[in-house]
C-alpha cells in the first residue's frame, strides 16, 4: 500500500490508552465529532487543567538557551498560561478551588526552580511540530506523540527522556507511554535513546530513571494493538464492555446525552465540555 498520511491511521500514547480502557471511550475521544460543529470532544476537570498548565511552562524551557531558562520566574509564567483555563474553562466552579489548584502548581514549579537538575543542562528540541513517523507503511499505520523533554548527554551523544507527572499516583509499570517515547525519539531525532525516567514533580526533586524499553519489543507491542485499532475501525465496532458504561466512557456519553456543560474550543480545535458540578448531596459523607 502506497503511504498515505491523510487516510492512515494515527495512534498515540493517549488514544492507545483509551482503546485499552474501553474502545467505546476511544471513538469518544478519536473518532466522534459533534454533528453541528464537526469537531472533536473533550471534558476538561481541574486535575487536567493543573497538569496543562505546568507542562506548558516546563516544556516552553526547553526551546530557551540554557543560560537563560530561568531569567523569567517560573509561577508569572503559570500565571499567564493560567488565563487560558481560569474558570469553567478548567473545569473550576469556585475560586477557592481554582485558588488550590493553581498553587499546587507554583509548588511543583518552585521544586523545579530549587532543584532544576537536567533542565540546566542540553536539551534536543524535534524539528517537528508533532513528531510522529511510520510504524507500518503496509498496515498504513503512523505513530505519533509529544515527548515532554530530552535531555542531551554529551559524553555518550545520547539522549535522556524524561516525562513529568503532576498527579499524585505512580505510572503503571505495564504502560506503554516510555515504550511509545522511546519509539518516538529513536525516529524522530538522531541520537540514540540511553536513559528514560518519570520525575514526579509532587513530592520528587529529580527524576526516577525507569528500565530503558526494548525497541523491537515495544514496537512489536504497539504495532499489535495499534491494528487492532485499525480493525475496529474498519468494523465501525468500539462496545464498551459494560452493557450500562464504565468509569471511563460514562463521563464522554454524558457528552453526547447534552448532560454536560459547553465551555469553549481548546487549541487543537476540539470543544471543551465540563460535567456539572456534584451536588452538596453527593459531597456529604466521607469514606475513613
Amino acid at each position: 500500500m502506497a503511504k498515505d498520511k491523510y487516510t492512515a491511521v494515527w495512534v498515540s500514547h493517549s488514544s492507545i490508552s483509551d482503546f485499552l480502557a474501553c474502545p467505546r471511550a476511544y471513538f469518544l475521544n478519536n473518532v466522534y465529532r459533534d454533528p453541528h460543529s464537526g469537531h472533536k470532544i473533550t471534558l476538561m476537570s481541574p486535575p487536567l487543567a493543573l497538569g496543562q498548565a505546568v507542562h506548558e511552562v516546563i516544556e516552553s524551557l526547553s526551546t530557551v538557551p540554557t543560560e537563560k531558562r530561568f531569567d523569567e520566574p517560573l509561577a508569572s509564567k503559570l500565571e499567564e498560561v493560567w488565563k487560558k483555563l481560569s474558570g469553567k474553562r478548567g473545569g473550576f466552579f469556585d475560586s477557592d478551588t481554582e485558588e488550590t489548584y493553581l498553587q499546587r502548581g507554583k509548588e511543583m514549579l518552585a521544586r523545579v526552580l530549587n532543584h532544576p537538575g537536567p533542565l540546566t543542562k542540553l536539551a534536543v528540541k524535534i524539528k517537528m511540530e508533532l513528531p510522529s513517523f511510520w510504524l507500518s507503511e503496509e498496515e498504513n499505520i503512523i505513530l505519533c506523540g509529544k515527548i515532554d523533554w530530552l535531555e542531551y548527554l554529551p559524553e555518550t551523544k545520547s539522549v535522556h527522556i524524561i516525562d513529568f507527572k503532576t498527579g499524585k499516583t505512580e505510572e503503571d509499570p505495564t504502560s506503554l507511554q516510555l515504550p511509545i517515547y522511546h519509539l518516538l525519539a529513536s525516529r524522530c531525532q538522531q541520537h540514540p535513546v540511553s536513559k528514560v525516567s518519570y520525575w514526579y514533580l509532587t513530592r520528587s526533586d529529580a527524576p526516577a530513571q525507569q528500565k530503558l524499553p526494548d525497541i523491537m519489543i515495544a514496537q512489536k507491542n504497539v504495532l499489535s494493538i495499534a491494528k487492532k485499532i485499525k480493525l475496529a475501525r474498519q468494523l465501525r465496532r468500539f462496545k464498551c464492555k459494560r452493557a450500562t458504561g464504565c468509569r471511563v466512557c460514562r463521563p464522554l456519553e454524558a457528552v453526547i446525552a447534552g448532560d454536560a456543560e459547553f465551555v469553549g474550543t481548546d487549541e487543537y480545535h476540539q470543544d471543551v465540555y465540563i460535567l456539572p458540578r456534584p451536588s452538596d448531596d453527593d459531597r456529604s459523607s466521607t469514606i475513613l
